[in-house]
């Protein structure tokens, strides 16, 4: 756990022993200004790089303040002339510099410097003058941004996952992330319903012959979100009972307990970027009876399971994406009961998230409308909504694209040295031959399959698992 220390940076020596609840003092409505949100994996972000995101509508920059070393989250706005900050850089004084006319400014958003103004004078002291800076923390692996008044920030909890900060150790991580086509809460409610797994997920992380009744129970619930158990648990009760804490208005996670596989919770934040889009954070936390699947996971490249995990959201992506507008056709969430036709105890969960929406009128953007839908190509785009964002993928691409490269090099080579070897001896002797044309064969096959995976960095696949056809099965006679 780190926590930064700033006046715009929360620490547990400035938090007040009063926490103030998310979503604002009112009983009877949800703020989602005053939340804390994460952001970014840390691991993702470039100390020396100004990273822009998308919060709740307001463009931000992500930056490093090395003078303070801690990270900072301005308005992308340049209080000149409203130039984009992050399309400036951070100067030699650690300073986040403006593009446009070269104003400074350091990690509070105060103006140090404007390089056009006569020598003595001092419009950098006035206000106007200065960035606006929004409070930042970094908790369990994440930078959260705090968009509300600032003064609420440092007694505003953020929404962290309980049970790893109340066993700390032990715990192996899976963790992805991604930009989707869908809002925050429509996010929210597909994750908190397991129902849908056998399904949708068929032949990836479900299978159809594990369906069978789900009966959900909520413990608790209020503003601040609900509990829920389901005392059977998934794959028919094989596994266990599973519990499910829902965080407003961002945060759920499933909590499952075996005695096959031991414990693992499925974790999921769904940060608002604007109407209809959201960034997905997933988390896989394991504490396995046994040590060899944690090894293997510690083993596997983090972009290599980011290339399964982009295919199991892409399984539920499409219909999501007109799902949501489908529900606001008919009225939204103050509609859902007749929109939605909810007769088993499946969508207890479902039921629950759209009653405290309508109950603490929860809509992160009242009064806006969804944008057009977007073709089928776009919404299956991986580059823009994880590669590039991804320093794992990102990376592994550029390596990726090397290695193709050179083996489409030397394979160019092995087959052009053939002639060339013939010509200058009288005879080439057959295992010459056969080894050359086995290399460029071999070299050709290799190009190809570089090709795929390269591919897959890019785009999703067009048809989801579920819906290919089935192997058909040997009947001995």
């Amino acid at each position: 756990m780190q926590l930064e220390n700033s006046p715009l940076s929360v620490t547990s020596s400035t938090r007040a022993t009063k926490e103030l609840p998310a979503g604002g003092l009112d009983p009877e409505r949800f703020d989602w200004q005053e939340v804390w949100y994460p952001v970014y994996y840390i691991e993702d972000l470039d100390k020396s790089q100004l990273t822009r995101f998308t919060l709740l509508g307001r463009d931000l920059v992500l930056w490093w303040d090395k003078n303070q070393q801690q990270w900072r989250a301005f308005v992308d706005q340049c209080p000149h002339r409203l130039a984009t900050l992050s399309e400036g850089r951070i100067n030699e004084q650690g300073w986040l510099e403006c593009p446009y006319h070269g104003w400074s400014f350091s990690g509070a958003g105060k103006c140090e410097q404007i390089p056009q103004q006569v020598e003595g004078a001092k419009a950098e002291t006035s206000q106007r003058a200065c960035a606006t800076s929004l409070p930042t923390t970094v908790r369990q692996g994440l930078l959260f941004v705090y968009p509300g008044q600032v003064e609420n920030a440092f007694e505003t909890k953020v929404p962290i996952v309980e049970p790893l900060e109340q066993e700390p150790e032990g715990w192996v991580y899976l963790n992805t992330f991604r930009d989707l086509p869908y809002d925050a809460l429509t996010l929210i409610e597909n994750v908190l319903d397991s129902s849908h797994i056998p399904y949708t997920h068929h032949r990836s992380v479900g299978n159809r012959a594990n369906v069978s009744p789900v009966e959900l129970e909520i413990v608790e619930s209020g503003k601040w979100g609900f509990t829920g158990t389901w005392a059977q648990g998934p794959r028919k009760g094989t596994l266990g009972r599973q519990d499910t804490t829902f965080i407003a208005p961002g945060l759920m996670w499933h909590d499952l307990t075996s005695k096959q596989f031991g414990r693992t919770l499925t974790v999921v934040y769904a940060t608002p970027i604007r109407k209809g889009e959201c960034r997905l954070f997933a988390r896989f936390p394991f504490r396995f009876s046994s040590k060899l699947p944690g090894l293997f996971i510690k083993l596997t490249p983090r972009w290599y399971s980011h290339l399964g995990q982009n295919s199991v959201l892409e399984d539920d992506q499409i219909f999501l994406h007109y799902q949501q507008r489908y529900l606001e056709a008919l009225g939204g969430s103050p509609n859902f009961t007749k929109a939605f036709y909810l007769p088993t105890k499946a969508d207890l969960y479902v039921f629950g998230l759209h009653s405290w929406i309508n109950q603490y009128h929860a809509e992160p953007f009242p009064g806006e409308t969804l944008p057009k839908p977007l073709p089928k190509e776009v919404l299956l785009e991986r580059y823009h909504s994880h590669t590039e964002k991804c320093a794992s993928c990102r990376g592994a691409l550029a390596n990726l694209q090397r290695l193709r490269m050179g083996v489409a090099l030397v394979t160019a080579l092995v087959w052009g040295l053939l002639p060339l070897l013939m010509l200058i001896q009288d005879q080439v002797s057959i295992i010459t031959v056969t080894i050359s044309t086995l290399s460029v064969l071999v070299g050709g096959f290799v190009w190809l399959g570089l090709g795929n995976l390269e591919r897959q960095f890019y785009q999703g696949r067009e048809t989801p698992p579920r819906n290919l056809p089935e192997k058909k099965r040997k009947h001995l006679l």
